[in-house]
């Protein structure tokens, strides 16, 4: 589907140093650039013939293979920009009708449909717009397949490299602000041709079959690019054809003039300006250039990112989080009710768990302020204990002799003759009662009192007097166990 999320540049972290990437058949330039106090630094630059095909092969060894080149470069930047293979797009333009803006988006989405011979479904769509001095309006959507997106990301992520922008080195190479004109540049195994004007592109091609190896040796089949050129040229409407000034040639220098000679000879009626385009202009990208940059895509792709010069095309899809993903999924209807309520719910047990985490933060900080503190006191205590007087400062013995005599009665009736204490709470006590019936209440007073335990009438001899022994655990706590 069309997006308009796509049409404009996705808006990313500034960068200070980037590594391009330039994917043309099976071979892969690379350039790792600095941006230093105005000024563009190439750190390191490689190019490489790749044995592997990144789409067909295994990710990570295709991946491996790349992180190898990269080690021996010495390059260790990990985000890069990739310029893709112009074989791997498919292109269509149209004019815009008079439209509201929201609705721009579905009168793509029908058009594209129309003009491309799969599923939009299974591509990643970018559009460029661009308006005439009349005021027409066109726009040029161009698809990559996503699989294939899908694939070199996971290259690049084996390689140890992080993606940050996908889009086309002649795109980058001839940028849209300029004036009308039809760029070709000179690739592994094809000519792209780009046709800018009015600030957007209105069409792109890559040229199968103008480039030919013979005995290992490139050949230029200059007559077709420059029959293929006219034609793209000739089915443009008149405004914007007229709008085209000026052909730039970029790739090899010998190749590259071959070119614009055949161009020049074939085009001449059109009064087009033929450039060969070998070094670039110093305010290209408003800043200090290195001295004898090599005009590439992967430079241009990456010196335009790290100079916020935006590119109409970008087909890197954009990351959705899985929070994105399930309220997309369910955002009508009940379940949209009931996810947000889910949701207030989940909100609320996160923020007690951290509010309680805060407060467990906080007393773990008091608790790191008075810790020492709190050992030498324990320390302290511990010695007073070892060494405090040997005797019991809680005053057991006469504490129990207080309870017993609470206990006993006033009027003489049950006298108490020996009272023995062991082990400072094992009490044994012999006496005489005047009957039973007195010394019955003695005891029941005494096993109600809260200090005392396990009372027990060991031994009660004859009638009048009574004899008796009784003997119970005195408890400090004052836990009554009887």
């Amino acid at each position: 589907m069309i997006d308009l999320k796509n049409i404009l540049s996705r808006r990313r972290p500034a960068a200070t140093s980037l590594l391009g990437l330039a994917l043309d058949g099976s071979r892969l330039h690379g350039v790792w650039l600095k941006r230093v106090n105005g000024a563009l630094q190439i750190q390191a630059s490689f190019s490489v013939v790749l044995s592997l095909d990144p789409l067909t092969a295994a990710p990570e060894l295709a991946g491996r293979e790349i992180r190898n080149h990269l080690d021996a470069a010495e390059i260790r930047e990990r985000r890069c920009v990739v310029a893709l293979p112009l074989k791997w797009a498919m292109a269509a333009h149209t004019a815009l009708p008079q439209l509201a803006e929201a609705d721009v988006a579905s009168f793509l989405q029908i058009e594209a449909e129309r003009s491309f011979p799969c599923d939009v479904a299974t591509l990643v769509t970018a559009t460029s717009f661009c308006q005439t001095a009349s005021g027409q309006r066109y726009a040029a959507f161009v698809g990559v397949p996503r699989n294939q997106i899908a694939t070199l990301e996971a290259v690049l992520r084996a390689a140890k490299l992080q993606p940050e922008f996908f889009s086309l080195g002649i795109t980058a190479l001839q940028p849209v602000d300029r004036d009308g004109a039809l760029a070709l540049t000179i690739g592994e195994s094809h000519v792209g041709l780009q046709v800018t004007c009015g600030g957007g592109v209105v069409a792109l091609r890559s040229l199968e079959g103008a480039m030919e190896s013979e005995g290992g040796r490139r050949t230029l089949r200059g007559d077709l690019v420059a029959r293929e050129a006219r034609i793209t040229l000739g089915q443009l409407p008149e405004e914007l054809r007229a709008a085209v000034r000026q052909v730039r040639i970029f790739g090899p220098p010998d190749l590259g003039q071959q070119l614009a000679d055949e161009v020049q000879r074939r085009l001449a009626v059109m009064n087009l300006t033929v450039v060969v385009v070998s070094t670039y202009d110093p305010k290209e990208f408003g800043v200090q250039l290195p001295p004898a940059a090599p005009v590439s895509a992967a430079f241009s792709l990456a010196a335009a990112q790290l100079v916020g010069r935006p590119l109409p095309f970008d087909f890197l899809p954009p990351k959705i989080s899985p929070w994105q993903q399930l309220s997309s999924r369910y955002a009508t209807g009940k379940l949209r009710k009931a996810g947000a309520v889910a949701a207030g719910v989940l909100l609320l047990v996160i923020g007690a768990f951290g509010f309680q985490q805060v407060q467990l933060w906080r007393l773990r900080v008091r608790w790191a302020d008075m810790q020492v503190k709190v050992g030498e006191l324990e320390t302290t205590q511990q010695k007073i204990r070892q060494y405090r007087p040997w005797f019991d400062e809680s005053l057991r013995s006469l504490s129990i002799l207080r309870q017993l005599t609470m206990s006993f009665p006033e009027d003489g009736v049950v006298t108490a003759k020996t009272v023995e204490i062991r082990d400072a709470n094992l009490v044994t006590c012999t006496g005489s009662a005047r009957d039973n019936a007195s010394l019955l209440r003695t005891l029941a007073k005494l096993r109600d009192a809260s200090n005392v335990s396990d009372l027990k009438v060991d031994r009660i001899q004859g009638k009048s007097p009574i004899q008796f022994t009784f003997d119970f655990r005195w408890v400090e706590e004052g836990n009554h166990a009887n």
